[in-house]
């Protein structure tokens, strides 16, 4: 019965580990972020604290393919069907569809995660909703 315990104990010192290495990352504040003195500011955290619970979908991409619906119908168990993306590429990281980072698949007791290697600048972010 420890064996349990242990085994559900090293998988989240694992993730704790990796939380860890997160947290002592030097933080960036995002500058149309960054709190401002007096009045505005608080108005301007206001508004923001709105929006901070809304969830959004957050997904990797491996890759991408085009390919004619005749052969999108000829698919069965075992297909192999060729992206465009070499092996060992950075993911692609989207939130809601749009590209934020790039990141390297980690995996942690048979648990997939992501490092991210490369984020987007806030301004880099803004630029691609337009």
């Amino acid at each position: 019965m420890s064996d349990d315990n242990d085994i559900i104990d090293d998988s989240a010192d694992d993730w704790a580990d990796a939380m860890n290495e997160q947290e002592t990352a030097e933080a960036v504040s995002p500058d149309p972020l960054e709190e401002t003195g007096g009045a505005e500011g608080s108005i301007h955290n206001e508004k923001l604290d709105v929006i901070l619970d809304i969830p959004v979908s957050l997904s990797m991409e491996v890759g991408r393919t085009q390919i004619p619906i005749r052969n999108l119908l000829q698919l069965t168990q075992g297909s192999v069907v060729e992206l465009d993306r070499l092996a060992g590429e950075p993911l692609d990281v989207m939130v809601n569809g749009t590209l934020i980072a790039h990141g390297e698949v980690v995996v942690i007791n048979e648990k997939y995660g992501i490092r991210l290697t490369d984020v987007m600048s806030p301004h880099e972010r803004i630029q691609k909703l337009k």
